[in-house]
């Protein structure tokens, strides 16, 4: 991992529907920036360089009625193919790596940012988790996560198809610094939350 410097930047990991998003809403109440790697990625679907790359290797079909990248028509082909998502990611991803880096430049220099929490959804697939100073797994179990996938779109055979693509939970843990319990409710995760955070920037 990468040394600790003014403003730590941590890195949050865990499955899908573990809570990773709230957990990050939470530091950013607590001082740190919040990079949320997903908006990031949304905001780049609208520009048109990159929308006409991924027109050439998707097709129109892609597209919803009003001309705009259909998020989950996108999801549901590369999700299934796993040359289609390596295709997806070679344009998306140096992107967003670039204004991660730009944003992590920028919060930097901001007096009363404590620190920088990186929400990135395949943090330790693209090996991302060498720039955080910090990682916090979310440990989350596989009954509730399902639930909660289910009101985010997605049903168990989705769930499970891309969970596939990424690194086995039990690895993600073995990575962190800290693990959050997040089966018992919010207020318990909220004082989790606050309870790393004071342990984090007071140790920085």
């Amino acid at each position: 991992m990468g040394k600790a410097g003014t403003k730590p930047i941590i890195g949050i990991i865990g499955g899908i529907g573990s809570g990773k998003s709230t957990v990050a809403a939470e530091l950013g109440k607590l001082g740190c920036k919040v990079i949320d790697a997903d908006k990031i990625a949304h905001e780049l679907l609208e520009k048109k360089t990159v929308k006409e790359k991924i027109l050439k290797y998707f097709g129109p079909e892609i597209l919803n009625p009003k001309g705009k990248i259909d998020r989950r028509k996108l999801a549901g082909i590369v999700f299934a193919d796993d040359r289609k998502l390596a295709s997806l990611n070679r344009v998306i991803h140096p992107l967003v790596f670039e204004k991660t880096e730009k944003l992590i430049e920028k919060y930097k220099s901001q007096k009363k940012v404590k620190a920088i929490v990186l929400d990135m959804p395949l943090l330790v697939e693209v090996g991302w988790e060498k720039r955080c100073d910090k990682l916090i797994f979310i440990d989350c179990s596989q009954k509730i996560r399902a639930k909660r996938a289910e009101k985010m779109g997605f049903n168990k055979n989705q769930l499970k198809i891309r969970e596939n693509f990424q690194i086995s939970l039990d690895k993600k843990a073995k990575l962190t610094d800290n693990i959050i319990e997040n089966n018992s409710g919010f207020s318990a995760l909220v004082r989790q939350v606050a309870g790393i955070f004071s342990y984090i920037v007071g140790n920085n």
